[in-house]
Order: structure tokens, then sequence, then C-alpha cells
């Protein structure tokens, strides 16, 4: 256990026998035996803010007992989350993605200041996982991260439903095709307990990553958050992670360039949330790993979606677990040669020698995960879209749709609200592409997910008629002819900023364009008169990241 002491428990064994910083220790029960002990750091994010982090306490209980056992030192603290789910559609969705750098400089310093020896992040909601990635990757100290599990599917007139059904049911209402009585029994059924979002949404997209980049337990990414198996596995993974540090096996020797291309390979082959794109940009960043979002792009073309899964799809989280889980998806990758088997994870075993007893083909008592010679769709889901719309590159979903191109006119909307009123009050039309702007990182600040707007367009009956551009991001719930992250930005005087009402617009997955079809000389001729907007926000956290964050194109990350 002593190789991997270079932190913490080297600095208070120095100096006096009875030092300050011993006093201090001795408070939390340290006995004099303890001190030599690996300390490691529990970052706890239990929270009764939302369903996915409210039962967060007792698997960090679970760990912090298990790291006891194991024979280090727990230190338990808490981090913040919010969430996106009851936030969606208001002024505090803007605070989303700023939560994201939140967490991740908490963590860091916390861990930094006190010189932990190792550290275990639990998390539930959307940047718990991002964000606590990205502190594990800066710090580089032995490092394990416990999901909170995912909810239960709720259930009204033999259907499944999430909290994505709540938001398409608003839709439905606003288009008459469902009842008062029928949007309050979707309300009252779509969340039924603890756990975080049940479709292939951020949460559970962004789990899977962290599992497919050998950063938590095999499996632990699908299970349920009120399963006695999430707490059993919380315990293996404080074991897990005392042993990386008598190891000292760090982040960085597992969340390579190859572990990124797993996570990317693993996110198309699971239909996963545009998100995944951000955050990964993001953690590669903290990790100091080359990754461009041109990368996805040339990943995405030899990677089926092989998960049948919601938002598109029929199945949610649980039923993927039953299915094989991520281990299942990923023996079938690896079998065809398109995930790297020699990758290292935090078991010190690698992604071959994890995978040796899954089956090479999954169960055909399920219809959740796909043979590989029947796929959901024969390439990936997530394309990058370039084009004098989006030169630094847009994220589009391209797949639940019928057509993948549209051309039309442009709806022009310089906040999310705005455009959401458009589309309930029935003005926008087949053919129409809705632009949401002035929404980005810089812009909003904080560029706010999108699953109002799109939900209704779902719900209305237009998902396959009526486009979507915008340089703020999508909920994992989101699907349709819908392209986010346009980069550059509104608010820095990308070419979003110029589109005027009525303006052709095409939409191209197959040939990943997005463009304003205006002459280059009148673009050039509104960029002279274009002048940037007054800042939403002059003081506090939304300044302070305003100020310092950088284009979606790279993570929009702030350091």
């Amino acid at each position: 256990m002593q190789e991997g002491l270079n932190r913490r428990s080297q600095r208070i064994t120095q100096g006096a026998e009875r030092s300050p910083n011993r006093a201090m220790l001795r408070a939390l029960g340290f006995g004099d035996s303890d001190f030599s002990k690996p300390i490691v750091g529990i970052a706890n994010g239990q929270s009764t803010i939302t369903p996915c982090n409210m039962g967060l306490g007792r698997l960090a209980a679970a760990a912090e007992k298990a790291v006891h056992t194991a024979g280090a030192m727990p230190q338990m603290f808490g981090t913040i989350t919010v969430s996106d789910g009851i936030s969606m559609g208001t002024e505090g969705m803007r605070y989303s993605l700023i939560s994201r750098e939140v967490i991740a400089d908490s963590i860091e310093t916390v861990c930094e200041a006190e010189s932990v020896d190792g550290v275990l992040a639990v998390g539930g909601c959307d940047k718990n996982m991002p964000g606590a990635m990205m502190a594990l990757a800066r710090m580089n100290i032995p490092a394990i991260f416990v999901y909170g599990g995912t909810i239960k599917p709720g259930h009204y007139q033999g259907r499944d439903l999430t909290i994505v059904s709540s938001f398409e049911a608003v839709g439905e209402h606003a288009a008459g095709k469902i009842s008062d009585e029928e949007l309050y029994e979707v309300e009252r059924h779509a969340c039924p307990g603890a756990g975080s979002c049940g479709g292939m949404y951020t949460a559970n997209t962004m789990s899977s990553v962290i599992e497919a980049m050998g950063m938590s337990l095999p499996y632990s990414s699908t299970m349920a958050a009120e399963d006695q198996e999430k707490a059993d596995s919380a315990w293996e993974s404080g074991t897990v992670l005392v042993q990386a540090i008598a190891s000292n096996l760090k982040p960085r020797d597992i969340m390579t360039r190859k572990a990124f291309e797993n996570a990317i390979a693993v996110v198309m082959a699971l239909g996963g949330s545009t998100n995944a794109v951000l955050h990964l940009l993001a953690i590669a960043h903290a990790a100091e790993v080359p990754l461009a979002i041109e990368d996805f792009e040339y990943i995405r073309e030899k990677i089926p979606v092989l998960c049948d899964l919601k938002p598109s799809g029929r199945f949610v989280a649980t039923d993927l677990h039953r299915a094989g889980g991520v281990p299942q998806v990923m023996k079938m990758l690896l079998v065809h040669g398109l995930v790297h088997g020699d990758c290292l994870t935090i078991t010190g075993r690698t992604v071959a020698e994890t995978l040796a007893n899954v089956p090479e083909r999954p169960r055909q008592d399920q219809e959740v995960i796909r043979p590989w010679e029947n796929p959901v769709h024969e390439t990936g889901h997530l394309a990058i879209l370039k084009g004098n719309l989006a030169e630094e590159g847009a994220v589009a979903k391209i797949t639940g749709i019928k057509s993948s191109s549209i051309t039309g006119p442009a709806r022009v909307f310089d906040s999310e609200q705005d455009a959401l009123k458009a589309i309930l009050d029935h003005r926008i039309h087949a053919g129409d592409v809705l632009v949401i702007r002035y929404e980005g990182p810089k812009g909003a600040p904080g560029m706010p997910e999108m699953l109002a707007p799109t939900s209704a367009i779902i719900g209305s009956g237009m998902g396959d008629s009526v486009g979507l551009i915008t340089d703020g991001r999508f909920s994992g719930g989101t699907y349709g002819m819908v392209v986010g992250h346009v980069a550059p930005e509104a608010f820095v005087g990308g070419t979003i900023a110029l589109v005027e009402e009525g303006d052709s617009i095409t939409i191209d997955a197959e040939r990943r364009l997005l463009q304003l079809n205006v002459s280059d000389e009148e673009i050039a001729k509104r960029r002279a008169a274009w002048a940037p907007p007054v800042p939403r926000a002059t003081r506090g956290v939304m300044a302070k990241y305003a100020k310092l964050v950088s284009s979606s194109s790279v993570g929009a990350v702030t350091d």
C-alpha cells in the first residue's frame, strides 16, 4: 500500500510527531495507525434537487465503508447538481452547462487542497458525470466514478414512460391530440422514483461513456438506481479504488486516445445523446488528449447503431441492462475490430480481458440489442455538419427521421421561449426551418438545452417536416431534424447571427451540410452591419463563465 502514498499521507507525516494536521484528523476519528493509510476523497453529489441524485447518499455510504474495509481512510465531501429536467425551458437552464464547470472545479479544489491519495466520485444527473471526469483527468490521481443509476420506467395505458414522454405530451396536447386528463396522467406517471432519466439520454449516455473508457466498473452504467446491485457495485468500486492506489493506476493511464475512440464507438452503437460530443471534447481537453470534433464523424461512419433505445427507439436503459448492457455492445464491437481491446481499465484488466466471458452475439430472447447483421442503422447517428452556417461544425442526430434533408424558409427567434410560443400557437408549418440563436456558450450564456421546442414539434406531428438549428444544445431526449452546437455562435458573430426571416436554409445530413442559401456578398454586407448584443449577464457566475468559455466546437471549456 505504501507505494501509492505520494500526496497528503506523506505531507501529514512530515515535521513534528504531533503536527496540527494530525490534530485535525484525530477529531475526525483517525487513530495512530491510520496516518500511514491512503486517504480517499469521496465526492458525493447527493441532493434532493433532482431524482437523479436523491439516492446517491446510500451509494456514497457503501463506498465509504468499502474504502475503510480495504485499508484506506475515506473522507466524504459534497458537490453540487442542478436538475436539467426541472429547469428545462426556463432561465434556470442557462446554469446547466455552467454547473459542469462548477462540479469539476469543486472536486479539484477539495482534492488538491486536502492532497487526497485517491478520489471516488458519485454522480447521477447529466453534468455530474462529465464534471467529475474533467476533474479526475486534470488531477490525475487514482480515481473511479460511481453512477447513481437509471430511473425505472413509468407506466400508463400499457406503455413505458420517461420524462421525455411528459414534454412530448405538451406538444400533443397543444395539437389537440390528447385530452387534459391524459396530459395530467402522463405527467403523474412519467417518473416513478429515484434515478436519472430512463432512455439513452445524456445521463445514461455519459455513464455508458465512462464505463466504455474503463473509469467505472463493468455493467454499472445501466443499473437501476433503486436496485441492490447498484449499492453492491458502489462497494466494489471503493475496493477497486484502494487497489488502484496501491498500484498507482491513474486516470491518464486509462483515459488515452484509444479509450476516447472506444467511448465514441459505444455512443454511436447505443444511439446516445448529442451532448456526448461536447462532453467528450471537454474531458479530452482536461486529460490533454488530442480529440477534435471531426473525429466523431470519422468514427461514426464505421459504427452501426445496434440498440433500439429511446428517444427514437422503443426501449429504456433498464431493458439494455437486462439484455447484457454496455459489455455486450462492446464485445460485438470488439469482435469486429471497432474498439481497442488493449485499453486499460480501472480494475487493472484490459478491455479484452474484461469482455473475455461476454458472448459474441446478443441473446435471442431480447430485442434491445440487435444482431450485427440487422442493426437499427448501418452507420452512427451523430453527424458533424459544416457549411457557411457552421464553419467550426454543428452536431445533428440523424436517426429517427424519415428524410435526411430539408430546405426551407428560416423562422428566426432570438430565444428558446419565443420559438416555443410560436410552435404552441401553430405559427410554425411543415417545411419551415426554425433558427434559435444567441443561446450559445457565451450568448445565453450557458448553452441551454432545447427539449421543450423539439418535443413540442414531435408532439405536434411535425418531427419529419420541420427543421431546427441552434447554437444552443439539445437534451439527450431530443430527436428529429434538429442541429445543435452551431459554431461559431451568434454572440461572437457566427453566420447564424446574420440569418433573416424567410432566408432559405438547407440541412443535409447525407452531405454533412448546414447552409444559408444567400450569396457571399449579401452575407458580407450583413456582417458589416452586425453588432454584438448587450451581454445578458454582467455579474456573478454567468458573467464569469461567458468571459472564459470557449467555442462548443472544442467542448465549451473554461480553462
